[in-house]
């Protein structure tokens, strides 16, 4: 018997998860069977599950096929009817231990082969964390889960439930385990990682969290924050911004569109002159911050007018790493409802952003040479800097190290040093 096979689809948080369910797969004795956990963010995310997991029944055809993450929570009976799957498990029941003993002790069929329940009525985040999951220098801690938004265009609520927090008390013994280890770089990540505290006693905000950690954590050297909804920020993670060197000035936001209207039609709780002024605010308190940003070309309704906006938008908020999305309807969302932009203009817009994207890249790539960087090594030829620019070294250096350097040059793509 062998060991079960893991792939994974989608979105950090999915890579996260994957990792406690080697654990708890492992734990319970689980062999010969291929796990795939799938991602829903698109109805072309759903096409590739379906695509890899017919690929991995051709390769594996004498292994249990399971299938989980957000598609199979959204739409297990796509799954169940593939005669390529043996057993659909849920989001929740995927980080059960009893779900995976349950597999490990009754491999011959007789296991229900659907798990999969109302996700909307989980109200805790699974408390299976795990130490080290990323490179040997930066580890991801996963701090909440779930969405209580219903944004026009997005089906991650059905997949991942409502908003849940992970205690404060959890997140930072955690992390002083992590730095224990010897990681010199933490990633805070969730689903909607602005949310963190609401549904917790005080109700606490993100940044009551980030002050938290960089207090009682006073050994670690960075402290990361993945996506966040820049309209939730709140006061102390500006604080925190402006006085916390340790925080790194990286930040990815989720602006999802420039126009006003569209962002009204995508159900978003911004305009276009908010995600500016927390630019400008979040750049003048740290005037070495970056940003990236995930955009959508072509929701529905969107005029040219409309997608200039957006294009304007990443000069405005002088964006640096752009998540370009061509949009696709999502069966189940009000958007995919909605009179459908043209698919060769959404195409074209999306082609137009991302080169927006890496005009912005070659600017910042420029502007950063000359200057000194404290440099994280995530492998011996390359390592990032604080605002999460990738650097390409001659010289082999040690991984996990922070290493001072100046930039000597850049190739497009890369800073050089």
């Amino acid at each position: 018997m062998s060991a079960p096979k893991f792939t994974t689809l989608g979105c950090r948080l999915n890579a996260y998860e994957t990792e406690a369910m080697k654990d708890l797969a492992a734990q319970a004795g689980l062999e010969n069977a291929v796990i795939v956990n799938t991602c829903a963010v698109t109805a072309e995310a759903v096409r590739k599950a379906r695509q890899e997991i017919r690929k991995l029944r051709r390769e594996n055809p004498d292994a249990r096929l399971i299938v989980t993450g957000c598609a199979a929570q959204t739409e297990p009976e796509t799954f169940a009817r593939m005669e390529e799957v043996d057993a659909v498990i849920g989001n929740t029941e995927k980080m059960t231990p009893d779900t995976w003993a349950g597999l490990a002790a009754d491999f011959i069929g007789q296991t229900e082969a659907v798990q999969v329940n109302d996700i909307m009525s989980v109200t805790e985040t699974a408390q299976h964390l795990i130490d080290g999951f990323g490179t040997r220098s930066r580890a991801y801690v996963q701090v909440q889960n779930g969405c209580d938004h219903r944004c026009t265009f997005c089906i991650i609520p059905y997949g991942r439930g409502n908003s849940r927090s992970v205690p404060a008390g959890v997140i930072v013994d955690q992390i002083k385990r992590l730095v224990d280890k010897g990681f010199n770089e933490v990633v805070l990540t969730g689903v909607d990682l602005t949310s963190w505290g609401a549904d917790l006693p005080a109700q606490p905000k993100l940044g009551d969290l980030v002050m938290r950690i960089l207090k009682l954590v006073p050994d670690l050297p960075r402290l990361r924050i993945s996506s966040i909804d820049s309209i939730e920020v709140d006061e102390n993670l500006m604080q925190a911004i402006a006085t916390e060197p340790r925080l790194m000035p990286h930040l990815h936001l989720s602006l999802q569109h420039g126009d006003d209207l569209i962002l009204k039609r995508m159900k978003r709780r911004h305009l276009r002159d908010d995600a500016i002024r927390f630019a400008e605010e979040a750049r003048a308190l740290r005037p070495d911050m970056t940003f990236g940003a995930d955009i959508i070309a072509g929701f529905p309704t969107e005029t040219e007018a409309h997608f200039e906006n957006s294009l304007k938008l990443v000069e405005e908020c002088k964006l640096t790493w752009l998540h370009v999305f061509p949009y696709s309807p999502r069966e189940g969302t009000p958007a995919a409802r909605m009179p459908p932009v043209d698919g060769r203009a959404i195409k074209d817009r999306a082609a137009r952003l991302r080169a927006a994207g890496e005009a912005a890249v070659r600017r910042h790539l420029h502007d950063q040479q000359g200057r000194a960087h404290r440099i994280l090594m995530e492998s011996p030829g390359m390592g990032r800097t604080e605002q999460f620019t990738e650097v390409r070294f001659a010289k082999e250096q040690p991984v996990g190290r922070i290493v001072s350097a100046t930039i000597t040059g850049q190739d497009g793509q890369h800073l050089v040093a």
